[in-house]
């Protein structure tokens, strides 16, 4: 790095947030490339055996392998950790790689985890189901209930696990008070910021040690990748790095170079989807056919006043029941024909989707209840296309009821 790149990246480190999401991480190579470049390389050559060994031990700094040390790869993790405020980022082939990593990493057997109930279906597959497999137990707590999180702490707690905005009914936990029980735990605690993203909350100056993405959602922006990653102390990501090194789920540097892409336009997408989404959450808490609106932007919601403190805009998942059961639902999205049909979210593209049966499908009955997942729920996650195109779509979901 010359004189002149770390003079950039000083000046980087006081800019604001939109100006970290074009230019943090980059490093030109001696072509002079203004976009950056991807590296589509396996391996790298080395001057000598002696560099090839220092490399490889960890004693000189530099390209080895790229299952963990990508160019690419890494201006996507510098950049990710520079909007997040994190002293580094490790990325991952996908979001669920990305808490599986950072569990296996950071977790041994006999540990435990406190989780939000209200977390995406997959993650709870892979507590209960396989980490469970290991010796690794967890206890699900209602994310709004403080003393649900305090009175299921155990001597062996380690990890604190949360999703704020939840997945799909848009609870808002307070992550300060909750990072502040996980210390008294002496115990980490994670934030899920999919829904969010840096450009709407940031859970590090919150309080929280780790913020994991799903990279596929809304750093992309347009569907068009997967991947995932996970920002912190560099304490804790050398270890997640190493067990990257090892376990391999890695990022591609395609992927990579996408993901930045997306990260330039970050912030003036979340305030687009934000603002659609709250059009339409006003739009259907009007209707008669709709039995209830769940979107932190409401003033009726309970949880609107703690994210108007926590995030800058309320983002751009929305969720609501309809009157009747899963058949009204699935005539409600069957109806619809600008929205997409697709679990996904976060893309230009407005999606729509039934969770009972799709994101949160794999969960016993008992745990939908509890979880709020009816048979009757539909989540929406806005896109950027006219919100009155949107609204007339809407409309023809109700006229099938």
């Amino acid at each position: 790095m010359t004189d002149i790149d770390q003079q950039r990246r000083d000046v980087l480190a006081q800019a604001d947030l939109d100006t970290r999401a074009v230019r943090a991480g980059q490093v030109r190579t001696h072509e002079g490339e203004h976009a950056e470049p991807i590296f589509a390389t396996s391996s790298y050559v080395f001057a000598n055996a002696a560099e090839a060994a220092a490399r490889f031990s960890g004693d000189q700094p530099g390209n080895v392998y790229s299952r963990y040390t990508n160019p690419t790869v890494r201006t996507f993790e510098e950049r990710i950790a520079a909007l997040e405020g994190a002293e580094q980022g490790v990325a991952t082939s996908s979001g669920m790689a990305a808490i599986l990593t950072t569990c296996l990493a950071l977790l041994t057997s006999g540990d435990h985890i406190v989780c939000s109930r209200s977390v995406f279906g997959t993650t709870t597959v892979l507590f209960t189901k396989y980490l469970a497999k290991f010796g690794v137990e967890t206890t699900f707590v209602a994310p709004t209930v403080l003393d649900e999180w305090k009175h299921a702490i155990r001597p062996q707690t380690k990890l604190f696990f949360l999703e704020t905005p939840s997945n799909p009914l848009a609870e808002i936990a307070d992550i300060a008070a909750i990072a502040q029980i996980a210390k008294s735990a002496n115990s980490l605690l994670a934030v899920d910021n999919c829904f969010c993203t840096p450009a709407l909350q940031q859970p590090l100056a919150l309080g929280a040690d780790i913020v994991i993405h799903s990279a596929t959602k809304y750093l992309d922006g347009q569907g068009r990748c997967v991947g995932g990653a996970v920002v912190g102390r560099a304490e804790q990501m050398a270890e997640v790095l190493a067990f990257v090194r090892s376990a391999g789920p890695t990022m591609s540097a395609f992927n990579a170079w996408v993901f930045l892409k997306g990260l330039e336009t970050l912030r003036l997408r979340m305030e687009a989807h934000s603002a659609n989404a709250l059009a339409l959450a006003q739009w259907l808490d009007e209707q008669d056919k709709v039995e209830k609106v769940f979107y932190s932007g409401l003033s009726s919601h309970p949880g609107h006043d703690l994210a108007a403190r926590q995030q800058r805009a309320f983002g751009g998942v929305l969720s609501f029941r309809v009157k009747g059961g899963k058949e009204s639902a699935w005539k409600f999205i069957d109806a619809t024909r600008l929205m997409s049909i697709t679990a996904n979210l976060g893309d230009a593209k407005t999606t729509i989707v039934h969770p009972a049966t799709t994101t949160h499908g794999r969960l016993s009955q008992e745990d939908r209840d509890i979880a709020g997942i009816t048979d009757n729920l539909i989540r929406v996650a806005a896109g950027l296309e006219s919100v009155e195109d949107l609204k007339a779509d809407l409309g023809r979901g109700l006229a099938a009821l």
